[in-house]
């Protein structure tokens, strides 16, 4: 890809990505102030079940296509045709399967899977959603193989704008019928929304696929392909997720043996209300993640690793430092993002308590996602089922005795673990090499030096809340950039979609990362 290319689908997401989940966040705090922190714990408990269901439907099929997609682009509109047309009838098969389970089950699954009979008509809606949010992963795939990001940001502006609009009607006339029939109301809009969509990215997929060259050559069947991609990660989605929403399920009730007062509240608060904010800084480094997967998959095909390594070193270099810097953010401005957003001294605690796993989740997830585009499904499904089976057991063990303390550490230990085992894994297989020192060690002691100063400064100083965290964020930002290029950490000037080493551009010097 072409590095003026690759910057302009990068500025696509990101800013798509910055609108969505800003509006998101949004969102989130006024359907909160609508229906509470318990309302909250009751909708992330549907959410689980909606994920749970989109991933039976969606599979792994949406990584099949990007990389499909990628590696056969010469090949002309036969080839890509047939990729399309198998995997929409491999995904509307499992998604009727799996609404119609939803749909005649939903009794059974709230009273005897989540334990609470609010949740029955939530699942019934939530099943229609799921066969839309199927097509859209596919063609959302397909785009970013083509490398046109523009569609996947206007879908996603859509969707955002629809789902507020059907969310605020809706909702505000269900209020006065409970949380069930509020939190219904909510996934309907979320329905509504994933529909218009999809129809819209369904419409600029026929108009781009019109335009593809004619191929001479005969189309071979892909199903073999999609298959042998997707199955590893189907099974991995499929695994990890009903281990997930299983976790999601005990969690709550782990924490009502602890205290029987609240437990449906603070798991809302930790998983509707906090980790979206953590997770907010990120959409930078997801973007360009994004955007690297068709890359990584042709520079292997291609057998040039030395832009595979080059990448890698990259990818976990930036995630590695935005995240230190967001992490002694989130440490030093918890509490007053806590109290500005949702006006909760909770919120605000475990917004403090949670900072420090911040750069280990950004960087485990974008490690997650080259090693799959670098064909590490196997991996990672070992990696992903092994994280959730083990935090199953420690839930049961650590969460009823300790409570909401119980479950931080947990979250410790579980990012810390399959960070290491991910990054390791990049390392083994691309041959990268990062330097402890300047991905590591300056950028922890810059960013909580200068976040710590400059908060020690604030504190003389009676200032709102919203002034206290844009003072605090611009500062210690300015000065931890200056710090780590001043030490030699960064490097502005080497932009791109891969960083490429001399021997595939002699014009452009290559960044040591030499232990």
């Amino acid at each position: 890809m072409k590095k003026t290319l690759f910057i302009k689908n990068a500025a696509y997401l990101t800013a798509s990505s910055l609108i969505l989940r800003f509006a998101g966040i949004i969102f989130k705090i006024w359907i909160a102030g609508k229906i509470g922190a318990e309302g909250m714990g009751l909708y992330q408990l549907v959410f689980s079940v909606l994920v749970l269901g989109s991933a039976f439907a969606q599979s792994g099929i949406p990584t099949a296509v990007t990389r499909l997609v990628a590696e056969n682009a010469q090949k002309g509109k036969k080839s890509i045709g047939k990729i399309m047309k198998v995997t929409f009838s491999i995904n509307l098969a499992l998604s009727f399967i799996t609404a119609v389970i939803l749909f005649l089950f939903s009794d059974s699954i709230a009273r005897k899977i989540i334990s609470d009979s609010r949740t029955a008509l939530s699942i019934k809606i939530i099943g229609l959603a799921i066969f839309f949010i199927g097509v859209s992963s596919i063609i959302k795939a397909y785009f970013i193989a083509r490398r046109k990001a523009s569609p996947t940001a206007v879908s996603g502006l859509i969707e955002q704008s629809v789902r507020i609009a059907a969310v605020f009607i809706f909702a505000k006339r269900a209020l006065p019928f409970g949380l069930s029939v509020t939190c219904a109301a909510v996934f309907l809009g979320d329905t509504i929304a994933e529909i218009v969509s999809s129809v819209y990215l369904y419409l600029r997929y026929r108009f781009d696929f019109s335009k593809l060259p004619q191929s001479s050559c005969e189309a071979k069947n892909p199903i073999g392909e999609i298959i042998s991609i997707s199955l590893p990660l189907t099974a991995s989605r499929y695994i990890n997720q009903l281990l997930r929403t299983a976790e999601n399920m005990l969690v709550p009730r782990a924490l009502y043996k602890y205290s029987k007062k609240g437990a449906l509240s603070l798991f809302g608060m930790i998983k509707g209300m906090a980790l979206p904010v953590l997770f907010f800084p990120s959409v930078i480094l997801g973007a360009v993640s994004t955007l690297l997967i068709p890359e990584m998959s042709e520079a292997k095909v291609n057998k040039h690793k030395g832009l595979v390594r080059c990448a890698v070193e990259d990818v976990i270099h930036s995630a590695a430092i935005t995240g230190v810097i967001c992490a002694a953010l989130f440490y030093g401005a918890g509490y007053n993002i806590g109290f500005l957003l949702y006006k909760s001294a909770d919120v605000g605690f475990l917004l403090t308590a949670l900072s420090p796993i911040v750069p280990l989740m950004y960087i485990d997830s974008l490690c997650d996602g080259l090693l799959k585009g670098l064909d590490q499904q196997n991996f990672c499904f070992r990696v992903a089922v092994g994280d959730s089976a083990l935090r199953i057991v420690l839930i049961f063990i650590f969460v009823s005795r300790f409570g909401i303390a119980g479950f931080i550490g947990i979250m410790y230990f579980s990012n810390l673990l399959t960070c290491l085992l991910n990054v390791n894994r990049l390392i083994k297989i691309s041959g990268a090499e990062l330097s402890v020192q300047k991905t590591v060690l300056y950028p922890v002691i810059f960013a909580f030096t200068s976040t710590l100063l400059i908060k020690f400064i604030l504190g003389f100083f009676a200032l709102s809340n919203l002034v206290y965290i844009i003072l605090l964020c611009l500062i210690s930002t300015l000065i931890y950039i200056f710090l780590i290029y001043r030490f030699g950490c960064i490097n502005f000037a080497s932009v791109g979609p891969i960083r490429r080493p001399k021997k595939y551009a002699s014009k452009m010097v290559r960044t040591s990362f030499a232990k």
